[in-house]
């Protein structure tokens, strides 16, 4: 009779810490924000060996300019998205907004006001301009009961159409120099005023959606309305307040554009609708509501315009440029549906 021996072995010990560094690495490996990053760089790369141009100081500046209007527009559009809405009015908002301060500030300028205080004048008009869209808005979807796709689709035809009314469809000239100097003098070869502005704003709208009640409504209401409603949640008071805040944001992005520009074009902000969308949706911002950051945010508009300045540095025509766009969103749409259903499965 034979006995057969087994020599059993101990499991070899994993360090905890060892562990537990492994797991955040992985963490930090697959996050929203990482990816992205990767992404950026990869595109960075394609686009410089295509034209050695775009890997250029003076390039990342020009990107910087046309990357601020969208990720304000995207910001506001972030709010409302993680709420379960969306705002198709904002594009239309910032045309609307950098004309009326043009409008203004000429009016003044040529009264003998005196031009910075002309300049605080049509600031004023321009932010009033948002706020009021941003309250119609509300109004629509929290008393009327539209449907956000509905109710912004109406807003945007009325901004656009009274664009094109008061100025006739022709560009609001007439600016003081301050307004040029403002907006396009620059330190450090790519910053401006206007440009450290937009940070500044990045930095308490992410403030105000990770670390405050505020953004912590902001989720509930996206998640579940009924049970936010059921927690206490006054919601069509804070949807409210969100609507508001998406058209001041699309308020201050006519502005930057005006203040670049030195005069409103009626054209400002055409198409700006879909670039906030597309940089909130490829930042991870799930159009089913509840989900997403404003870092993330932040990097979808500047891929979204890195993409596009590429486009245009190796001859790709203006309007095959919104094709892109558009295939942007419907990538990182269904990118976003495999991604929920990996999780539930």
């Amino acid at each position: 009779m034979t006995n057969d021996t087994k020599t059993f072995r101990p499991a070899p010990e994993t360090s905890p810490i060892l562990t537990g560094r492994g797991e955040r690495w992985k963490e930090l490996a697959t996050r929203q924000e990482t990816l992205l990053i990767a992404v950026y760089l990869v595109m960075v790369l394609v686009f410089s060996l295509l034209n050695p141009r775009y890997f250029s100081t003076a390039s990342f500046g020009n990107i910087l300019q046309d990357f601020a209007p969208v990720l304000l527009m995207a910001i506001g559009q972030t709010f409302v998205i993680i709420t379960g809405g969306i705002d198709l009015s904002v594009g239309a908002v910032l045309g609307l907004s950098g004309v009326s301060a043009a409008l203004a500030i000429r009016a003044t300028t040529e009264s003998g006001l005196d031009p910075a205080l002309s300049i605080g004048i049509g600031i004023v008009a321009a932010l009033l301009v948002g706020a009021v869209v941003g309250v119609v808005n509300g109004l629509l979807i929290t008393r009327v009961r539209l449907a956000p796709f509905i109710a912004t689709l109406a807003t945007m035809g009325v901004c656009m159409g009274t664009t094109l009314v008061v100025t006739g469809g022709v560009q609001v000239a007439g600016a003081p120099k301050e307004v040029v100097l403002l907006g396009n003098t620059r330190f450090l070869e790519i910053l401006t005023v206007p440009l450290l502005v937009v940070f500044a704003i990045l930095v308490i709208a992410w403030l105000a959606l990770s670390r405050t009640r505020f953004g912590r409504h902001t989720y509930a209401i996206g998640s579940n309305q009924f049970a936010a409603r059921v927690a206490g949640i006054n919601v069509d008071r804070h949807l409210m307040k969100v609507y508001v805040i998406g058209g001041i944001l699309a308020a201050v992005a006519g502005l930057f554009v005006y203040f670049r520009l030195g005069s409103g074009s009626p054209a400002s902000g055409r198409g700006g609708e879909l670039q906030a969308i597309a940089a909130a949706v490829i930042g991870g911002i799930s159009l089913m509501g509840g989900v997403g950051r404003v870092t993330g945010t932040a990097l979808g508009a500047l891929i979204t315009a890195s993409v596009l300045s590429g486009l245009i540095l190796i001859g790709i025509e203006p309007n095959a440029q919104q094709i892109v766009v558009g295939a942007l969103i419907a990538l990182a749409v269904a990118v976003q549906g495999i991604g929920r259903a990996n999780s539930r499965s």
